[in-house]
């Protein structure tokens, strides 16, 4: 990788400052703090060192920077970034949507965020692991099952998930009225955790429902996970978890529940006074399992910022437990209304369906002449990259005008600039594209020849920080120059045709592997 080799030349000269890009380009493709002007042994990596102010501008040679692109563009590079992840395995958790809820664009961060991370990692060597950690036991089934025995107006094999939802709503409304239904609700859940038939049959009824809803969401997203275990996978597998933490001195009695004290945190609950487990134990059971199947590398938790003290109690009880597994917790910020977080008890979601179907109108008025499958290419990237471009530490408040956004910095904009090119290139005339070694490159030109390279740099960072929105920013970054270029140079039956079409092949065909990394179609036309 080009920033390697020059960090080397760098250390060969005794220069050890942070390498970085200049914001303005007319500093040069690296830029190092020196202090006062050095002297730098020459090679073929660099075309010019300028000293400016106290750093050392690197101007990289065209030449480089054109066989760069060149193994880019054919997708040779992947065999180098490949070797970075070599005999490493992760396995992360995403989506994670809670059974009897209908599918809401609250998760739509976690799955996005999560195929992205998984997909980094994945083109780095990473032998990847994707498990769908569904929300399918706890004691709101218990509540749930109160509601449908109280309210329900049908059978529930004929029910919908919205009808569940409905109802799950409707038995919180209920208990601001009648506090006895929560301990009904509790009672119902230890019924379900100790194999009552009734309770487990209707339990069953809404996981079938929910994971058939699911499964619609999914297809239209292009998201496939390896694994879906949800919590009530973990159910025989609880009792080893808190026999391993008693043989360890790691429990105490508290109020009649079972907990787990650490220094610097809360405790957390083992086991609740009635007997029933907790979320902290599914998850740690979950950790046991993951470690004894596949035993990863790191595992990644990709959840919403308000289970950060949950994740770090889960990984210093793991740490106790002696699992020295490396554990990260991607933190996403929630969708938020204006007013305030969704709230599925409230009745304060909106549906990721209806989301959707919105984007798929606004899509066929600026593609009107696309396919069916090529205008839910656009509306499905709009979604998505409005989702991505974002840093994942961030809320977002919801805004329909935003997500729906098909100009300027989203998604069809790049599907846009990548027809665009494709549209170039199937008016070529120069069928030998033969491209002179020394060339004099004018502004547009260089500025984009000089985009290309970082595109390693760019997943290979945006995998470190666990943050898709830096691919997503490079991308937005070289569409621009593209677009720049292609406003100011003809490019058929030009003398320069060659080098312009190779330009023009260079960006088309990392745009569709950068989108593709971020689980974005591209389209040929629009």
């Amino acid at each position: 990788m080009i920033r390697t080799k020059i960090q080397n030349w760098l250390l060969e000269n005794k220069i050890e400052g942070r390498l970085e890009h200049p914001a303005d380009k007319k500093f040069g493709d690296f830029s190092v703090r020196t202090g006062s002007e050095v002297k730098l042994t020459k090679n073929n990596l660099v075309d010019k060192v300028e000293f400016v102010s106290g750093f050392t501008n690197i101007y990289l040679n065209p030449e480089l920077l054109m066989d760069r692109a060149k193994k880019i563009k054919n997708g040779e590079f992947r065999k180098d970034l490949s070797q970075i992840g070599k005999n490493k395995s992760m396995v992360i958790d995403y989506s994670a949507p809670n059974i009897a809820k209908a599918f809401g664009i609250g998760h739509l961060r976690s799955t996005n965020i999560g195929q992205a991370i998984y997909n980094l990692y994945e083109i780095l060597g990473w032998k990847c692991i994707g498990d769908n950690h569904l929300g399918d036991w706890g004691t709101q089934f218990g509540k749930l099952i109160v509601a449908i025995k109280k309210w329900g107006e049908m059978e529930v094999d004929k029910m919908t998930v919205e009808d569940l939802e409905r109802l799950y709503v409707k038995f919180h409304q209920e208990a601001k009225k009648d506090e006895s239904l929560v301990e009904e609700g509790r009672n119902w859940f230890l019924r379900l955790e100790k194999g009552d038939a009734e309770a487990r049959s209707i339990w069953q009824k809404c996981v079938e429902i929910s994971l058939k809803e699911f499964n619609k969401i999914y297809d239209l997203l292009g998201v496939k996970i390896d694994y879906a275990y949800g919590e009530s996978f973990y159910e025989d597998k609880m009792a080893a978890v808190v026999e391993m933490l008693v043989d360890k001195n790691l429990i105490k009695e508290s109020q009649g529940a079972k907990i787990i004290e650490f220094e610097n945190m809360p405790p957390a609950m083992v086991e609740k006074s009635n007997g029933t487990t907790t979320y902290f134990t599914r998850d740690l059971a979950t950790i046991k399992y993951r470690v004894e199947t596949w035993n990863p590398d790191l595992m990644i938790y990709e959840i919403g910022a308000d289970q950060s003290l949950h994740c770090r109690q889960l990984f210093e009880a793991a740490r106790k437990l002696g699992f020295t597994n490396d554990f990260y917790h991607v933190a996403h910020g929630l969708i938020r209304w204006e007013g305030g977080k969704f709230s599925t008890r409230k009745g304060e979601t909106i549906h990721l369906s209806e989301v959707i179907d919105r984007a798929i109108k606004e899509a066929k008025k600026i593609a009107p002449n696309n396919s069916q499958e090529q205008i839910k290419a656009v509306a499905i990237g709009a979604i998505k990259f409005n989702d991505l471009a974002q840093d994942p530490k961030k809320d977002i408040v919801f805004d329909w005008k935003r997500v729906m956004s098909m100009e300027g910095n989203s998604g069809p904009y790049l599907q846009y600039t990548y027809a665009r090119c494709k549209s170039v290139i199937n008016k070529k005339q120069d069928t030998k594209n033969k491209i002179q070694k020394k060339q004099s490159w004018n502004e547009e030109e260089m500025n984009l020849l000089r985009e290309f390279y970082k595109f390693e740099e760019k997943i290979i960072e945006a995998a470190d920080r666990f943050a898709p929105s830096v691919v997503a920013e490079y991308l937005l970054n070289l569409a621009r120059s593209y677009n720049e270029f292609y406003a100011k140079n003809r490019i058929i039956g030009e003398k320069e045709e060659s080098r312009r079409l190779f330009l023009t092949e260079s960006t088309a065909s990392i745009l569709k592997q950068g989108l593709e990394l971020l689980g974005i179609e591209t389209v040929e036309k629009m």
